[in-house]
């Protein structure tokens, strides 16, 4: 709304104060095509992704298992709400090219649309987190926890998770940042500035995203090594970890999609607040395009990083027997030198010639369950 159709008393609200509508832009009809095609896919990889998930929560009998594919459907009800949510309310601006100020006078819509974006947005980063955290206590740590648990414990992480995302979307409603339209007034989202309460909420939404993805990153590395070192073993053959290294493949892959997505936005973000620069628009919309593929590509990796799916494109592979790492045979042996030689300072001191307790023992019952 320009200052000459604006009444001579009336108060800017908090989310116009800065960029109020109406904007000069043009829009095309290409720009709703691509929102709603882009949000339509989202939606349609979500829910097979989520139907792949039940069916596999079903029919599976392991309890670690179990515990990470509710952090798995966790993860695609986010995704796919946070699509909903966003996408809609995209694409009926595109479409009905509605004015925020007329429609939302008191800015109710707008804030909402900023929290969903805040609160969707860090959800997948933490619960990344919260699968290494998960995935890093079972491989590592396995009698740190009940097995029994184990189901219950998952589901009350996803809740805290998202507990957590939702105070701090909640912050701006309190005074602590604030939520603004933003160009070209399709959509609104949190007040990047040096200035004031909004500087420390920038920081602490880029501070939050990008501590997720480095406990994700330190975990999920130990995780890794430690994984290896089973499945290259000499035990390896006793000690059936396909399922682990099945679950530690799709988590990889969450977590360089997510580092990949979100880690332009958020340094952006930070650097922007702390160098006390003008904010550039078009990189803020396209660091924001690279994270929303974030959830799109989520959801494959559930869909084709299975073993179902591994079955169908090498028919010829005897799963049956060995590990999965024995698909990657000079892979698998550059991996066992390499654990060899970071554990090797234990062996060496070993005065029975490795035959100590790092030394394969025989198994004398079922694994203990991860």
């Amino acid at each position: 709304m320009n200052a000459s159709t604006r009444p001579p008393n009336e108060t800017t609200p908090l989310c116009f104060s800065i960029n109020s509508p109406p904007f000069n832009y043009n829009t095309t009809l290409p720009s709703a095509y691509f929102s709603a095609t882009f949000s339509t896919l989202g939606l349609g990889s979500n829910l097979i992704a989520l139907v792949v998930l039940l069916n596999s929560f079903q029919r599976t009998h392991s309890r670690s298992r179990s515990s990470f594919l509710i952090f798995l459907c966790g993860l695609v009800v986010t995704d796919f709400m946070g699509l909903l949510v966003t996408g809609v309310i995209v694409v009926t601006f595109y479409v009905t090219h509605f004015n925020w100020r007329q429609l939302d006078p008191h800015c109710h819509f707008c804030n909402f649309m900023g929290m969903s974006m805040v609160f969707y947005g860090l959800c997948p980063l933490l619960l990344g987190a919260s699968m290494a955290v998960e995935r890093f206590v079972g491989i590592n740590r396995p009698f740190a926890r009940t097995a029994s648990m184990s189901k219950s414990r998952a589901a009350s992480m996803v809740m805290m998770v998202w507990a957590l995302a939702g105070s701090v979307a909640l912050l701006p409603l309190s005074g602590v940042g604030s939520y603004h339209m933003q160009f070209p007034g399709s959509w609104c989202f949190l007040n990047i500035s040096s200035e004031g309460s909004d500087l420390l909420f920038s920081l602490l939404f880029s501070a939050v995203g990008l501590l997720s993805l480095g406990v994700s990153f330190v975990l999920n590395t130990i995780s890794v090594v430690t994984l290896v070192k089973v499945c290259c073993g000499q035990d390896g053959a006793q000690r059936r970890r396909d399922y682990e290294v099945e679950m530690m493949v799709q988590l990889i892959l969450i977590m360089v999609i997510a580092s990949i997505c979100w880690c332009p936005l958020l340094v952006f973000i930070a650097q922007t607040v702390l160098s006390g620069t003008r904010l550039q628009v078009r990189l803020l919309l396209l660091w924001l395009r690279f994270a929303t593929w974030n959830q799109i590509l989520d959801p494959w990796v559930y869909i084709l990083f299975r073993r179902a799916v591994l079955k169908r494109v090498y028919p010829r592979m005897d799963w049956s027997r060995g590990s999965i790492m024995s698909l990657y045979p000079s892979f698998s042996g550059t991996l066992r030198r390499l654990t060899r030689s970071s554990l090797g300072g234990a062996q060496e001191g070993d005065p029975g010639g490795g035959k100590g307790e790092d030394s394969p023992q025989p198994v004398k019952g079922p694994p203990p369950s991860l």
